[in-house]
């Protein structure tokens, strides 16, 4: 039992919105404004000695420089559909400027390095280009005599852009496995919880036609001797049979996998809520059971109510041990649905944690309680207590139509 839930959705205006720049919101023009914005940049800013920027004049750029720079910047546009050649482009526009005086594409190279980091598989290629980028940076700083200093730390500024990329993708990665493996879990244990459920209302369905078999036997003997008996034998398989209708329509609507097979024993019922409360004391619970265990439901209805607090009950002794204090209230509205509720204090001595921690994928918990209500077409709220401690509520509709 697992007293942590499945995330649901949050309601409507109590949503946290998470912030997305212009790049997530218009990813193609904000590209596009990317792509000229360092263009523009490149033409018109040069370093100068002293780690200065100076404006310089277009007219002052050779053509050949300000193609290499108009080309090496539009191609930013594809940085996300095609990194790799992106990154080729810009590195092969700043090898080719190299001794010219126009080598100022160490801007462009940084965002190329960056966007195949974050957007292209980390292959051969890749790293061909980052060790092409390193080594144009050191040959343009060896060209222009710099010292050493500043040549790593240029190499530096590259490598760091590019594994910058390269983590933010691997992070993503790995929040999209997490949500795959977590939606897999999901459905892995609401299947299991509905064979489960499926099968414990086989056994409803069993029990009520064994009944029918019996009262029919009974009415078949009788009958010559006793017409008014065997009246009443059969008025009470008509009655069975149509509760049986009524549970095999709700079970139809219950996958179950072939090869689970139950007994033909009755079910537990409201009648044994009680017994239940019993059982969990001697286990060291202090437990109280309040409201009307007589209320009559459903057979499926019935069913669900006492598994809901047989596993509310086992979280509480399991999550919070012996002693803590725990009050089970089984109420009926006007319309004849039924409440359950299970509160404790959550101030008993903790148990050891289960195998593989409180999260999500440790148990079944409240999974599965909230997949018994929803299949009867109600609901259930499980969570922590302002005050301290743990509340299961569950609603559950009379008829136990099927959701």
């Amino acid at each position: 039992m697992n007293r942590t839930a499945l995330p649901t959705e949050t309601p409507p205006g109590r949503a946290t919105r998470r912030f997305r720049g212009p790049f997530a919101r218009w990813p193609r023009a904000a590209d596009a404004v990317l792509a000229a914005f360092v263009t523009v940049t490149t033409t018109l800013f040069q370093d100068a000695p002293g780690d200065a920027v100076v404006v310089r004049a277009i007219g002052d750029v050779a053509p050949a420089a300000l193609l290499v720079f108009a080309v090496a910047g539009t191609a930013l546009w594809w940085r996300r559909t095609a990194p790799v050649a992106v990154l080729g482009t810009a590195v092969t526009g700043w090898a080719l400027t190299l001794g010219s005086g126009f080598s100022d594409l160490g801007g462009i190279t940084i965002v190329a390095l960056y966007s195949a980091g974050r957007y292209a598989a980390h292959d051969g290629r890749v790293g061909l280009g980052v060790a092409a980028a390193l080594a144009v940076v050191t040959a343009d700083g060896l060209i222009d005599a710099l010292p050493w200093g500043e040549i790593g730390f240029g190499a530096l500024v590259l490598f760091v852009a590019w594994y910058t990329g390269r983590r933010l993708r691997l992070r993503q990665e790995r929040a999209a496995q997490f949500r795959r493996e977590q939606a897999a879990e999901a459905n892995r244990i609401v299947a299991e919880e509905r064979t489960h459920i499926a099968r414990e209302l086989h056994d409803v369905v069993a029990h009520r036609v064994s009944m029918m078999t019996v009262q029919a036997g009974a009415a078949r003997m009788v009958a010559p001797d006793d017409p008014e008996s065997a009246l009443q034998a059969m008025a009470a398989v008509e009655e069975a049979g149509r509760q049986a209708l009524d549970e095999l329509r709700h079970l139809l609507g219950v996958l179950r996998p072939d090869g689970e097979h139950g007994g033909l024993g009755p079910q537990p019922a409201l009648t044994d809520l009680p017994a239940l409360v019993e059982q969990m004391r001697e286990a060291g619970l202090d437990v109280s059971l309040g409201g009307d265990s007589r209320i009559p439901l459903p057979a499926r209805v019935e069913l669900s109510v006492y598994r809901i607090v047989q596993e509310a009950l086992t979280n509480v002794l399991k999550h919070c041990g012996p002693r803590a204090r725990t009050q089970v209230y089984v109420r009926s509205d006007g319309n004849g649905d039924v409440t359950v509720e299970i509160v404790d204090d959550g101030r008993g001595p903790a148990a050891p944690p289960a195998p593989g921690g409180h999260g999500v994928g440790a148990g079944h918990g409240i999974v599965g309680m909230r997949e018994r209500a929803l299949l009867l077409g109600g609901s259930l709220d499980a969570g922590p207590r302002p005050g301290g401690g743990f509340r299961v509520l569950a609603r559950l509709p009379a008829g136990g139509e099927s959701a």
